[in-house]
Parts: structure tokens; C-alpha cells; sequence
């Protein structure tokens, strides 16, 4: 969606497989972009189209109206939210802070208690899409926080998606990430294994796609994900080693609750076997190799 919104000066702060495509889009709707990644080569491109790079997390937000982070690891969103000279400390009263990394809700409602504290407005937004969603801006965004604050953002988060809900308050965008990664687990399982049942059974793989499609398998994991699998295009849309950490979010969060979620478990447990051999780098899709072994 191109929605037309006054310019303003966006900090965006994560320039990875999803990030740079992200913020990309904000600069092309003609926004004034701040950014700052680890790696600064990860930015170059952005700055050579006009963003300003900024030497730390705190710096970006010191100059943003609004502030958006697409970071790996809550340990890294609690360092750039809440560390010191970072974005709480420095963003002036008025900025609304906007972390779209998949994190823990307990750390999106401390955020939001700090930012509340300084003026300071607060959105935990994860998303779904992946790399191909990121690059095209067809993502899903699951947002918790305020309802003004989430009005706030939506022209600018229309930006990066096609379907934004608020879901209530602070955390509960990440809550509903946890309810999309938990039916992911299951699901990629069972595309790889429905997969390798083909092969077994003789069948073209890339005609058994075809024919189940467009039925009641279809979707994202087996419609996308399945080629590259039949391809053998690991390429990471998304890590392996994050989509671990996600599942070890969710598991925490359900034992919290009393849930047991058995499918759920194997999932990590198929994806820890595939990080202790190296593959962590790999994309969710490479799943295979474990059963070709």
C-alpha cells in the first residue's frame, strides 16, 4: 500500500534481511530517515539514496519524530530501548518508539512503562511476510499498545504492510507473533515431510505442489517455501537461528500459561538438531537437510 503521509523524520534502527527493505520504503515515500545498523556496510545503500547514518541507537532517536527498531534478540532490544544513551534515555517527549522485532510481551510492556515515563508513546509491532513480504511491503503487522499511539503509526506502518491490527495493549503484538510462529512450527514440518514422502513415493515433487496447492495445504510455508525447498535454496528469508529463538519465546510464554503444546516442542527440537550442526545461518526451509541425513 502507497499511502500518501506527511513526511517526517523516521529513525529506523536494524538494517537486516527484512530491516533494509523496510526502511527502504519509508525513504522512497519521501520520509526523512535516520538510521543505524551494527554492520555499517548494511547501510550504505540506504545512505547512498539520501537516509543519514547515525553512530548509535541513541543518537538516531535524539533527531526522530518517530523511532522503529528491527532488531534480533530481546537481549538486543533491551540494550537499544533501555541501555544506557539509548533510545528511551535519548528520544525527546513526544516520540513514538516503535519495535517491530519479534521479542518477549513482558519486555514490549517494560518498554512501554519507560517510555510512558519520558512522554514517550510505545508499540510492540512484530510482523510476518518474511523477505519476500519485506521487500514487497505486503507484511503483516501485529501491534500492541495505546490506541491513539497506534493511529499514529499506521500511515507509516501501511508503508510496510497490508494487514495492521492493534490487538489490544502492550505486548500483545508479541503475544499474537508467538500465536503466528507456533502455527508456523507445525506447518513447515509438515510441508518438508510431505515432501519427502513424495520423493519416497516416487512422485515429482514439483508436481505434487501443483496439484496440492491450491487445496486446503495451501499457504505461505508450502506455496513459497516449497520450491526453494525442491530447488535446495536455503538462502535465509528468515534464520534459522531466530526462528529458534521465537520458539523458545513461545515455549516459555505457554509453560507461563499452563500450556502444553506438543507440537510446538518438536519443532525446536528439530530446529536445535539443525543449529548443533551448523546450520543456524541457513533459511527455516533447509529443514530438509535434517531429513535427507
Amino acid at each position: 500500500m502507497n499511502t500518501k503521509v506527511q513526511p517526517l523524520r523516521i529513525g529506523f534502527i536494524g538494517l537486516g534481511i527484512m530491516g533494509r527493505s523496510m526502511a527502504g520504503h519509508l525513504l522512497a515515500a519521501g520520509h526523512e530517515l535516520r538510521v543505524y545498523n551494527r554492520s555499517r556496510d548494511k547501510a550504505d545503500e540506504l545512505v547512498a539514496r539520501g537516509a543519514r547514518w547515525c553512530d548509535s541507537p541513541g543518537e538516531v532517536a535524539a533527531g526522530s519524530e518517530m523511532v522503529i527498531t528491527m532488531v534480533g534478540y530481546p537481549a538486543d532490544v533491551e540494550q537499544v530501548y533501555l541501555g544506557q544513551g539509548g533510545i528511551v534515555e535519548r528520544a525527546a517527549a513526544g516520540t513514538l518508539l516503535v519495535d517491530m522485532t519479534t521479542s518477549s510481551p513482558s519486555l514490549a510492556r517494560r518498554i512501554a512503562m519507560a517510555a510512558r515515563a519520558r512522554g514517550c508513546g510505545a508499540l510492540d509491532a512484530p510482523v510476518s511476510g518474511g523477505d519476500v513480504g519485506a521487500r514487497e511491503a505486503r507484511l503483516s503487522i501485529m501491534v500492541g499498545g495505546e490506541q491513539a499511539d497506534f493511529d499514529r503509526a499506521l500511515p507509516v506502518l501501511s508503508l510496510m504492510g497490508t494487514n495492521t491490527v492493534l490487538l489490544g495493549g502492550p505486548g500483545n503484538g508479541q503475544h499474537t507473533k508467538m500465536c503466528n510462529q507456533i502455527v508456523i512450527a507445525s506447518t513447515i514440518v509438515g510441508v518438508t515431510e510431505g515432501l519427502v514422502y513424495a520423493r519416497r513415493a516416487g512422485l515429482d515433487p514439483a508436481t505434487v505442489l501443483q496439484a496440492i496447492g491450491g487445496g486446503a495445504a495451501s499457504g505461505f510455508q508450502l506455496n513459497v517455501l516449497g520450491p526453494r525447498i525442491i530447488g535446495g535454496d536455503f538462502a535465509p528469508g528468515f534464520f534459522i537461528e531466530h526462528f529458534l529463538k521465537d520458539l523458545g519465546i513461545a515455549l516459555g510464554e505457554a509453560e507461563q500459561m499452563g500450556l502444553e503444546l506438543p507440537g510446538l516442542a518438536l519443532a525446536r527440537g528439530l530446529y536445535e538438531r539443525m543449529a548443533e550442526r551448523g546450520l543456524g545461518r541457513d533459511g527455516t526451509q533447509a529443514l530438509i537437510k535434517l531429513y535427507q541425513a
